[in-house]
């Protein structure tokens, strides 16, 4: 079916060249960061209600910067009820807007002020506010639970806007503060407004349809005025509108229709106002045509053109071509025939009972994505027709693919194993935090990584590979495929960006798989660490080696100067510091190269008492290194299986001891830099005792140097000595499906901490193989009761062992968050 899926999506491609069927938005794509991050939006165009002080002021607003006191914070405390203090943001231009990500004052541990609520308002014209609502009329936005954590919000539906309002709301009185940061695009209609008659309601025998407008913005009696609304929210509704689109809720919600009863001049009038005069060459109006509810595209459609202050004389009119054996829904697009004017009225005649519309965009002269529609015609039909050459002997090259795979399987079956065992290695010998954009991934990557993606089918969802077939049971079981189709659905969180950025590891051959909004957020600016004179480092041991550099431990004499205050060690002036140095070898090619320098940028981001910090780096010559802290007492699997628990035996053996308490301490630790990542949308992959290293006073922090020690090798599963996984962490979706997500890190932290209870004296699934821990992730999708889960600790109480069980459900969807996590130990451990 693969080759199937591949030629539907060039043939989307082809159609999408011939210029009909798409609208002129896509929310989907038209989500880039607008500039409050990254510094295209200046200081004076942004404002706010109020200030605490120049320090506080509107232009340190900005998402994840710390200038100044580290966010905008208003002057007073806001009140229940009290939406006088607002930060403002100009665009200078109209902006399609589908994102909004908002952030507390955090100033390095100094403050923790947040908008746990807040409100949205917009102006086109900077007179006239609109207060955003979503789909169900609802106007505040959840936002924070903490000062550090970016929160990201889909707006449903979109906002069309030159300035945007955030309105901090409050259930009791409390200081705020906030930094923000909208997406978007541009919005290249120019279109300001439209007048329309009310949509109506049409009664069908099972159930009534509404057609109206009900994200209109503009104002609402017998017509629709001075708005915009579902006409422009860039959504097309589907062939069938009585069928409820699974967006939203309703039949027939993303359109706008009426009855031709209710129009005795046989016309449905809609007038269009733009924000200047524009050389308008066609107008694209996406209509319905399921004729047999009696709809039908319009019949005829007349405009009018105003320039200034009077309408033509002569309008312009318009038939497109009747269609009674199609009921597809399909743009019908009207030639204007360069006519220049600043606002434009269009009557659209009924062809029947009922006209329905979803969509109407304008291309104009000076709209670049219609000059780049309108030139070089000639060049535009010759490549037309080299992909439709392209796309005939591609189909050709995959139905002869498919007959040479079906002789390959009736040839050899070993074939198929050691092809099985080669796609199983995904992205592994992992060493540095992954993140991963858990929805579009598959799709949108495109990696130098010298191991293949596995399972790439669609964009939401990896087809099991033929691990799955081998699997007891499995290849008898005809009625599966309905149980895989629902699995599509587990797990699969919304992120807000599908384009992805890749970089090639450092240590070893993972890659990652950083959504496009993650990487502006956390490389927006320069690398905030400064370079460290190799001479003051002294190598003490060799920690691990990847494919393109090496880790070592390393003392390093005189760090304090060249760490930022929010540094705190325990040591003084004259001490050296124990650090970890990635160390890049010299003949790593160029990529290599380019992903070191972006992956400094983004751990010089990360900034969190629980997760590894970059110290300094050293770049200026080869080899290229980055220092992180390193924690005396190593790493968690070591220091806990040196300790015993409190009790008669440990005074015995006169073995130092942890108490429960501490266990519970550093398990929240952990818990808390996991919500920290996951809130980035980062996916470790590789979480355990292992990458936890241990401070003084049981502190832990997050690390990612366990795969690459000769140590930990028996940890991980060697696929033909080419790769290695750490299956007996991850759950039964990574192992089977490739699916990495913040809730298989769910997973990991339950087996992680299964190990802590244990004092890492024992292996997780330690009785069985890693052939017999693969079959057991194939019940976990059969589901039928037969998987086996690791055993409760000795020392574990049923609360905790609950927290485990719960990070091991089948179900991604119903695994906790990591902040639920990390509560839920805190009142263990209280």
């Amino acid at each position: 079916m693969k080759h199937l899926w591949d030629i539907h999506f060039l043939l989307l491609i082809l159609v999408y060249l011939l210029g009909g069927v798409t609208s002129q938005v896509n929310p989907g794509v038209c989500r880039y960061p607008l500039g409050m991050s990254g510094g295209q939006i200046q200081d004076e165009d942004i404002s706010a209600s109020s200030q605490w002080s120049e320090s506080t002021a509107a232009r340190y607003g900005r998402l994840d910067f710390e200038e100044g006191d580290g966010a905008w914070c208003p002057e007073i405390t806001v009140e229940p009820d009290n939406l006088k203090e607002f930060l403002q943001i100009d665009l200078r231009s109209l902006h399609f807007i589908t994102l909004v990500g908002t952030q507390g004052r955090h100033a390095g541990g100094m403050g923790n002020e947040f908008a746990q609520m807040y409100k949205i308002k917009y102006s086109r014209d900077g007179s006239r506010w609109i207060s955003w609502k979503n789909r169900q009329g609802k106007q505040v936005i959840e936002g924070n639970r903490n000062a550090y954590d970016i929160v990201l919000k889909d707006l449903e539906p979109p906002i069309i806007a030159r300035y945007v309002r955030f309105m901090p709301v409050t259930d009791h009185s409390m200081n705020v503060c906030m930094r923000v940061e909208l997406y978007g695009c541009e919005w290249l209609d120019g279109l300001v407004s439209y007048n329309v008659p009310v949509g109506e309601q049409m009664n069908l025998p099972a159930y009534p349809v509404y057609l109206n407008d009900s994200v209109y913005d503009g104002a609402i009696i017998y017509s629709m005025t001075e708005g915009l609304g579902q006409l422009t929210d860039g959504v097309c509704g589907l062939d069938d509108f009585t069928v409820s689109h699974e967006r939203n809720g309703w039949p027939g919600y993303d359109y706008v229709g009426w009855n031709n009863e209710s129009f005795p001049s046989g016309f449905v009038e809609i007038m269009f106002e733009f924000d200047r005069i524009r050389n308008f060459t066609t107008m694209k109006v996406h209509c319905n045509n399921m004729f047999s509810r009696h709809v039908k595209a319009f019949r005829q459609v007349v405009c009018y053109f105003r320039s200034d202050s009077d309408w033509e004389a002569t309008p312009l009119s318009f038939s497109p071509a009747a269609d009674e054996k199609n009921p597809t829904a399909r743009f019908v697009i009207v030639n204007l025939a360069n006519h220049m004017a600043s606002a434009i009225k269009c009557q659209f005649y009924f062809a029947d009972a009922w006209m329905l519309f979803s969509e109407i965009t304008f291309q104009s002269e000076d709209d670049p994505t219609h000059k780049v529609d309108d030139s070089n015609t000639r060049i535009l039909i010759g490549c037309l027709v080299a992909i439709i050459f392209i796309l005939v002997a591609i189909i050709v090259i995959m139905l002869w693919r498919q007959v040479w795979q079906k002789m390959l399987e009736k040839a050899s079956r070993q074939m198929l194993d050691d092809e099985l065992t080669t796609s199983l290695s995904i992205q592994s010998e992992t060493l540095g935090y992954h993140t991963h954009n858990q929805s579009n991934t598959t799709n949108a990557q495109e990696s130098n990584s010298t191991y293949e993606h596995i399972f790439p089918l669609g964009p939401d969802y990896q087809e099991p590979s033929r691990l799955i077939s081998k699997l007891p049971e499995f290849s008898q079981r005809t009625e599966e495929p309905s149980k895989q189709a629902n699995m599509v659905q587990d797990g699969v969180p919304h992120y807000a960006e599908a384009d992805v950025v890749n970089l090639q590891g450092v240590t070893g051959s993972n890659t990652y798989a950083i959504p496009a909004v993650t990487m502006d957020l956390l490389s927006g600016k320069d690398v905030a660490v400064e370079e460290f004179p190799r001479k003051l480092l002294t190598f003490k041991e060799k920690l691990g080696e990847g494919q393109f550099g090496e880790v070592h431990l390393c003392e390093a004499e005189g760090m304090q100067e060249f760490m930022n205050k929010e540094f705190l060690f325990d040591i003084t002036e004259d001490e050296p510091v124990l650090v970890a140095v990635k160390m890049l070898r010299s003949d790593a090619n160029k990529n290599a190269r380019n992903d070191f320098l972006k992956e400094i940028k983004i751990m010089s981001r990360l900034k969190d008492p629980n997760i590894i910090r970059l110290l300094a780096v050293c770049i200026h010559s080869d080899p290229f290194c980055m220092i992180t802290e390193y924690m005396e007492n190593g790493d968690l699997n070591q220091f806990l299986s040196r300790h015993e628990p409190e009790g008669h035996l440990a005074l015995l053996s006169n073995a130092p001891t942890v108490s429960f308490s501490n266990l519970c301490y550093m398990a929240t630790q952990i818990a808390s830099g996991m919500k920290y990542l996951s809130s980035l949308n980062f996916v470790h992959r590789d979480l355990a005792t292992r990458n936890c290293l241990v401070g003084k006073k049981y502190t832990i922090k997050i690390a990612d140097f366990g795969m690459s020690r000769n140590l930990y090798s028996g940890d991980y599963y060697r696929i033909q000595g080419r790769a290695v996984l750490p299956i007996r962490w991850m759950s039964w979706e990574s192992i089977l499906l490739g699916k990495f997500t913040t809730a298989s890190d769910v997973w990991a932290f339950g087996v992680t901490l299964w190990e802590i209870l244990n004092f890492c004296k024992e292996q997780p699934y330690s009785q069985l193989t890693d052939e017999q821990v693969i079959e057991n992730t194939g019940e976990f999708f059969r589901d039928q009761k037969r998987q086996i889960y690791l055993p409760q600790p000795v020392l574990c109480p049923d609360s905790l062992y609950k927290i485990m069980l719960s990070c091991w459900r089948r179900n991604a969807k119903e695994r906790p968050s990591f902040q639920e996590i990390h509560r839920a130990i805190l009142e263990i451990q209280s």
